[in-house]
């Protein structure tokens, strides 16, 4: 892998360092996620016993992921690990980090403090899709009388028929609201005074240890299956388009290259031996990005290959070239640099072609594909904006001529 490319995936390294550590501690992640409010971080807290995450009466006190670990199981490498909410105004960065911690983690409490809306009802969907597994905590519970949050729990369990297996919905009150109390002493008197209930986390707490105990293993190594399948994806679809970015550069600099060194050499013969050292050299270096290294016979044939499809623009070239070379030899000045510059564009603009069909063959692991090389080549003949690269060719070369 070339060093630019992988320097740019120094990311996704890093991420599979991460999973390879979590995997050989035996480490499992339990993120919770959803809407701003709900009270995620209070939850974690519930069930850590202690303030370990931010939490308070405003809105989007979460600005970055948090973990601690779960000192409560015996078997100890369990983490919890707080988000941000989503569906936060001006909170796009905050719900995208949400979602790849969701994506992460081995277990996801999804949390809710009502019904379901639509949005939290997508988003549901979503990290099944994704294949995460669930639970769906309803919290907050203490607002609600005990027939209303049966009917409430009772229909999460309806909406989430198919998406969640039976027993995945269960309720909470991580951190109850106040009380008012009222004493009557014996004089008949009436104190009023507050207190807060303890949290209400027993059948959470229960939930979690029996799907740790009867499933932790098997979630870690099931969700770094999933991570690694995504993250390889992920790392094609990228590593295909940094290559495709480096080459594209490239293409660019050899077309620099070959369109002064043409235009500053006043011998017609030269020119032309000049023009395919450069081609050939191209062709060299595009098969090193590739990972596919050719020696600079496999480039000159595959050059040869690509000329015979384009050959009336390459004779198109060498006549140019010969003219301008003839004008440059008799005249002097301005027009010097202009016809210097008019003959670098062209072989800019050849060399331009031939870099972008070695680039398609290269990627294609070597092979012209089923439409053959010519209709590669033609096809990039007619995608090419000919006049408008041959301008900006024109300005480069020029720009650079007056600096030798």
């Amino acid at each position: 892998m070339p060093e630019p490319v992988r320097a740019a995936l120094a990311e996704e390294f890093t991420q599979v360092q991460a999973m390879l550590d979590k995997l050989e501690y035996g480490h499992i992640h339990i993120a919770v996620f959803g809407r701003v409010g709900v009270g995620k971080s209070a939850l974690l807290n519930a069930l850590l016993g202690e303030a370990r995450f931010a939490s308070g009466p405003l809105h989007g006190e979460t600005r970055e992921a948090g973990i601690a670990p779960w000192r409560e199981l015996e078997a100890g490498g369990v983490f919890l690990i707080d988000t941000p909410g989503i569906n936060e105004v001006d909170g796009e960065a905050r719900e995208r980090l949400a979602h790849e911690v969701a994506g992460r983690a081995d277990l996801v409490l999804f949390v809710v403090e009502g019904d379901l809306s639509q949005s939290e009802l997508a988003a549901l969907r979503l990290l099944v899709a994704e294949q995460r597994p669930l639970l769906l905590v309803l919290n907050k519970v203490d607002r609600y009388s005990r027939a209303e949050c049966e009917l409430l729990l009772a229909t999460l369990a309806e909406r989430t028929a198919g998406l969640l297996p039976p027993g995945r919905v269960v309720a909470a009150s991580a951190a109850p609201a106040e009380q008012i109390v009222v004493h009557v002493d014996e004089q008949g008197g009436e104190q009023e005074s507050t207190r807060r209930p303890p949290p209400q986390m027993e059948a959470l707490r229960e939930r979690l240890w029996a799907i740790l105990e009867a499933e932790g293993k098997s979630l870690a190594a099931v969700n770094a299956t999933l991570f690694a399948g995504r993250l390889s994806d992920t790392l094609a679809t990228r590593l295909v388009a940094l290559k495709r970015e480096l080459a594209d550069k490239v293409v660019r600099n050899y077309c620099l290259a070959k369109g002064v060194v043409v235009g500053l050499n006043p011998i017609p013969v030269a020119d032309i031996v000049g023009a395919a050292v450069v081609d050939a050299s191209l062709v060299v270096h595009l098969s090193r990005i590739y990972g596919l290294p050719m020696t600079r016979n496999e480039a000159s044939a595959l050059i040869r290959t690509i000329g015979m499809q384009m050959v009336l623009v390459v004779g198109t070239v060498w006549a140019v070239n010969f003219v301008s070379s003839a004008l440059k030899a008799g005249t002097g000045g301005l027009s010097t640099l202009i016809t210097a510059a008019t003959q670098g564009a062209v072989a800019y603009y050849a060399t331009y072609v031939v870099g972008q069909a070695a680039h398609r063959y290269l990627e294609q692991g070597r092979s012209w594909g089923e439409q053959g090389p010519k209709q590669v080549v033609a096809d990039i003949l007619a995608s090419v904006d000919r006049e408008t690269l041959l301008a900006e060719a024109k300005t480069e070369i020029m720009a650079r001529l007056r600096r030798s």
